[in-house]
């Protein structure tokens, strides 16, 4: 019995202790849960909204320079992440680029071999995509650029060749490709638009840099689209426009041939919102969330990824080696994806949006909260789980400094951790009576052993009391 009640108060305490604990605790685990209840809706949404199909990859061609040699053109299909065998090829000679650049291109930059190559897979949507590697006179840019002129909405292409080229003969092959794994049947003057587009746009970049120049193009091809610009005079005002908005300074045999271009451009119908969409791609601007949400879904669960790049994702960059040239359009759209933040936290974002908005606040709170609680476990007393070995429920004493129970008033025993009761019956001694701490203390143990203790009998006294306290004690 004598060891229960000399056990029930740290008992007692360590219950208190662990309640105020859980309740410390709670904001934490419904934070946690406001984590997790959105992720599992996002799954949800995922999983019920589609059929679990699959479906064969749609047609893919491969161009071939003509004059490559046999283990260069294997090198390309190692590239392309892909062989012979599991697509069909096309070889491009230079009878075929000359049929589309004699008349736009100079002998030097048509030339006399042929070494681009290209991959090229037709889709549905996601408009234009394009990687080139090793080609220095084109980017990828350019050439989907180009592509929308010659008729083309949506496509992945890589174009590439196992050393560093011009890439002017690029786009023909590219442009074969297409027509062959579509079906489709582009415009001739479309396509010779397209050529005169990408000398154009090359030559001055030699003199204002690639992506200034393609910019400006893309300016002023989307400005005589979308506005219908036929008049020679709007097309030339358009033209002004835009190079001022890019601070540029050209020649006047350049800002001819801008013109030229522009106007040939506008004879043919095109899709507005198609060409927004590539020019959207180059400029690294995504669609919008639900639109970013279903194509991804619908691609993971059908097996089609052509669009968010499919092929583009399969080359192998080492094989043209370390000092390669590569340019991609993804690029841009990965730098703006990173900006705002991953694909998954935008979908998990907008679900705890709905479970009670943004979580960051209560994260940087609570953390603190976290801290502070593991600060103070590490000061606890291993044995009993105090504070510091101290009752969380005992108080001290500010002038005497003895620990005094809460609920009795009375001084607690050291040793047993009981409240000393007085032996006359009296009221418990207060706190405020101005005895002093050492008379208060003794007369509490001599309470115990029998024996009264008092300060006023002198050293001999005191020594006396003391020695008896002893022996009372080592008999209990």
């Amino acid at each position: 019995m004598e060891v229960y009640f000399r056990t029930f108060p740290e008992k007692l305490s360590q219950n208190i202790q662990m309640n105020r604990r859980i309740g410390e605790h709670t904001p934490t685990i419904m934070k946690n849960m406001k984590r997790f209840v959105p992720a599992m809706m996002a799954a949800a949404l995922v999983c019920t909204s589609l059929p679990m199909t699959a479906r064969a990859d749609g047609a893919k061609i491969v161009t071939i320079g003509a004059n490559l040699t046999d283990e260069q053109k294997q090198s390309m299909y190692q590239y392309f992440g892909t062989t012979a065998d599991a697509v069909d090829t096309i070889e491009v000679t230079n009878a075929d680029e000359r049929k589309y650049m004699e008349g736009i291109a100079s002998e030097a930059q048509i030339g006399t071999r042929t070494y681009s190559c290209s991959y090229v897979e037709p889709t549905t949507s996601g408009g234009i995509q394009v990687k080139v590697g090793n080609l220095t006179f084109v980017t990828s840019s350019m050439i989907a650029s180009t592509l929308l002129t010659s008729g083309v909405e949506n496509c992945n292409v890589v174009a590439a060749a196992p050393m560093e080229v011009s890439g002017t003969g690029a786009l023909t092959g590219i442009m074969m490709a297409y027509e062959k794994a579509s079906g489709k049947t582009l415009s001739e003057e479309q396509k010779a638009a397209a050529t005169e587009e990408l000398i154009t746009t090359g030559e001055i970049a030699d003199t204002i840099g690639q992506e200034d120049a393609t910019g400006l193009i893309n300016e002023v091809k989307q400005e005589v689209i979308k506005e219908g610009l036929t008049d020679e005079g709007e097309i030339k005002e358009a033209v002004n426009d835009a190079v001022k908005s890019y601070n540029l300074s050209l020649t006047d045999d350049q800002l001819a041939k801008i013109n030229s271009l522009m106007q040939n451009i506008s004879q043919y119908d095109y899709d507005v919102n198609a060409l927004k969409k590539t020019l959207d791609n180059l400029d690294g601007k995504s669609d919008g969330f639900f639109s970013n949400l279903w194509t991804s879904v619908k691609g993971f669960f059908t097996g089609d990824k052509s669009s968010d790049g499919g092929i583009i994702n399969d080359t192998n960059d080492d094989v043209l080696g370390a000092d390669a040239v590569i340019d991609s359009t993804l690029d841009a759209l990965g730098k703006d994806s990173k900006e705002d933040g991953g694909f998954w936290d935008k979908v998990t974002g907008f679900f705890k949006n709905l479970f009670g908005g943004d979580d960051d606040a209560d994260d940087t709170d609570n953390d603190a909260a976290d801290s502070a609680d593991d600060n103070a476990e590490d000061s606890t007393d291993p044995e009993d789980g105090t504070a510091d070995g101290k009752n969380p429920d005992e108080s001290i004493d500010p002038e005497t400094g003895q620990t005094i129970d809460p609920e009795t008033g009375l001084p607690i025993d050291p040793e047993t951790g009981l409240p000393v009761e007085a032996t006359d019956g009296s009221a418990p001694a207060s706190t405020d009576s101005g005895s002093a701490p050492d008379s208060q203390t003794d007369g509490a143990n001599g309470g115990m052993n029998g024996n009264t203790n008092n300060d006023t009998g002198g050293n001999a006294s005191l020594q006396e009391n003391n020695t008896a306290n002893d022996a009372g004690q080592t008999a209990q």
